[in-house]
């Protein structure tokens, strides 16, 4: 009987382990790894082959023109078949360097004594994916402790991705009670599609957690950065990815967020333009309103399974560290450039802001893709809807 007893104290014991470890499993330290490569099914490839232009202008008799061009990396669901520079008019080869915190690769232009606007293009054949997690909250596991390799995305940073008492304050207000992670950072998602406006006249162009917790308003990379801070204030890995997309538009950058969710990995989200397509489903005449919610309900959906868009190419992971060789000081971001001249940096444009037309540097693009790719954020089509 004693025997029969413990058997049944040591099962229910075993079970209600099994059950606790079903909501919120511990993953070993070890099996962890931030260099952990993509594990979203990958589908629909794109091969897209152009350019960017980049011109610059410095002002008159600098002494050193110093630009940076973030090289797009090759990876598990990228392929960087071609990437070649040239300038005009005045011919400088680039050198090439890769900073230590987050492996980002640069070309380094040095123009000495320019005269007039300087040209860098950059000839471009990469193969990119769609991109779709399939997350499920119940498989999330979390270590006890994360290791050192780390500590860049889950650390305050001094100008891009910050944390200060507010956001543990909010954190209370949005989360009462902790629940799962994936199910705490679509909390904050969604805060941030409800409470931020998007803007370009308005927006910090750095990813600034601060300026978006206090403006309430900016555009990708405010949302991103701003949902990148709450993640680390709750000791989840979170990064700012900037890339940029190869259709038309006033400026090609575009930025990301990214949170490392166990077994999955690095998991892509795209909070601002998510909005952006439900505010569009809403206002589209032609739809019922029954269609708009079933469709907005389906963006929404999209966006917590985790989902990059094959029009979208990555070029840098992390924010606020040092280029190779260094600038003159941090870069919070890099968006498609960095370039200082006598080692002041020039302003970081934004021409879909109405309220500017003077600015330091442009870039130009031009790609053209093997196959039809049509822009999954611009209207509903792309989505599925449940039955």
């Amino acid at each position: 009987m004693i025997r029969r007893i413990y058997f049944i104290q040591t099962f229910a014991a075993l079970a209600a382990t099994l059950l606790f470890a079903s909501i919120t499993p511990i993953y070993a330290n070890d099996a962890v790894d931030a260099n952990q490569p993509y594990s979203a099914a990958k589908s629909n490839p794109v091969v897209w082959d152009g350019e960017l232009v980049f011109v610059v202008t410095a002002a008159y008799k600098t002494k050193i023109l110093r630009i940076w061009v973030p090289i797009p990396p090759s990876d598990t669901v990228q392929d960087v078949r071609l990437s070649q520079f040239e300038t005009f008019p005045m011919d400088v080869k680039p050198q090439i360097g890769t900073e230590s915190v987050f492996g980002n690769t640069f070309a380094y232009f040095e123009f000495k004594e320019p005269l007039g606007a300087i040209m860098i293009r950059h000839r471009l054949n990469i193969q990119t994916h769609e991109l779709h997690w399939n997350l499920d909250a119940a498989k999330v596991q979390t270590p006890a402790n994360w290791p050192e390799t780390f500590k860049p995305y889950l650390s305050s940073e001094q100008q891009a991705v910050m944390t200060d008492a507010r956001f543990e304050s909010l954190l209370g207000e949005i989360l009462p009670q902790r629940r799962n992670p994936l199910q705490d950072m679509e909390a904050v998602m969604n805060f941030a599609d409800k409470s931020f406006t998007y803007n370009h006249n308005k927006s910090s162009l750095k990813a600034s957690s601060i300026h978006a917790m206090e403006k309430r308003t900016g555009h990708c990379s405010d949302y991103h950065g701003f949902c990148a801070a709450m993640g680390r204030v709750m000791s989840l890995p979170t990064r700012v990815t900037y890339g940029f997309n190869p259709f038309p538009k006033p400026s090609p950058s575009h930025c990301k967020l990214e949170t490392f969710l166990p077994p999955y990995g690095w998991v892509s989200f795209d909070v601002s333009e998510t909005q952006k397509l439900t505010k569009t489903i809403g206002a589209d005449k032609a739809l019922s309103e029954v269609d708009k919610e079933r469709l907005v309900e389906s963006a929404h959906d999209r966006l917590v399974a985790g989902f990059r868009d094959n029009t979208w190419i990555l070029q840098t992971r992390g924010t606020d560290y040092d280029l190779i060789p260094p600038a003159a000081q941090k870069v919070a971001v890099v968006r498609t450039l960095h370039a200082e001249a006598d080692d002041v940096a020039l302003p970081d444009p934004d021409p879909s802001n109405s309220d500017e037309t003077r600015f330091a540097w442009m870039t130009m693009h031009r790609f053209t893709p093997d196959v039809p790719a049509p822009y999954p954020f611009k209207d509903g089509t792309s989505l599925s809807v449940r039955d």
